[in-house]
């Protein structure tokens, strides 16, 4: 059985440096949501000098649009969208501090680099959970661009939500790695 890692956010490079791929992670504390619009929104603000609707250091960002919740729930499913789409931002989000992205499927050579470079690691949440992953979901508020509507950035407090390392600050990739295992 692989190794399990309790983490608490935000993130501290001390913590960061610890995650290996493959190890099996429960975060507790804040996310924070953003698909590819809200990406966006946050990047040009960062270009132009102004301040993000949060501060991003140490933070995870969730690739995710949650579906509305249905009354007496606090989410409807949260499924990982597919990371690619956050590649063109992720590098110049990574320089102003945030530590941990989660997702699903591979990163760009770039964002790769940039996770080395700046300390951030890429998490994989299950795809097809999303009813499952939102029972860890305790509060969700949206705190920027709600004109997105699915796709505003929310600030999600979460218990034990579980992912895995697919991505460490040492270049190490779980999906090169478990295609090498089979390719044998």
């Amino acid at each position: 059985m692989s190794e399990i890692i309790r983490l608490t956010t935000p993130l501290t490079d001390k913590v960061i440096e610890k995650l290996k791929i493959g190890v099996q992670v429960l975060i507790t504390g804040t996310l924070y949501t953003a698909r590819d619009a809200a990406h966006k929104r946050l990047v040009d603000l960062l270009n132009n000098g102004k301040e993000l609707p949060f501060d991003i250091r140490g933070q995870i960002i969730y690739y995710v649009g949650p579906a509305p919740a249905r009354p007496g729930y606090v989410t409807g499913p949260a499924g990982p969208t597919t990371s690619g789409r956050m590649d063109p931002y992720a590098p110049r989000l990574m320089e102003a501090g945030m530590k941990g992205m989660i997702g699903k499927g591979k990163r760009s050579k770039d964002v790769v680099d940039a996770m080395k470079k700046n300390k951030c690691v890429y998490f994989a949440a299950i795809g097809g959970a999303a009813a499952l992953i939102a029972r860890s979901i305790k509060k969700v508020d949206v705190i920027a661009y709600e004109d997105l509507g699915t796709e505003a950035v929310r600030r999600m407090e979460v218990e034990d939500f579980q992912v895995i390392v697919v991505n460490d600050i040492y270049g190490n990739d779980l999906y090169e790695e478990g295609m090498k295992k089979y390719r044998r």
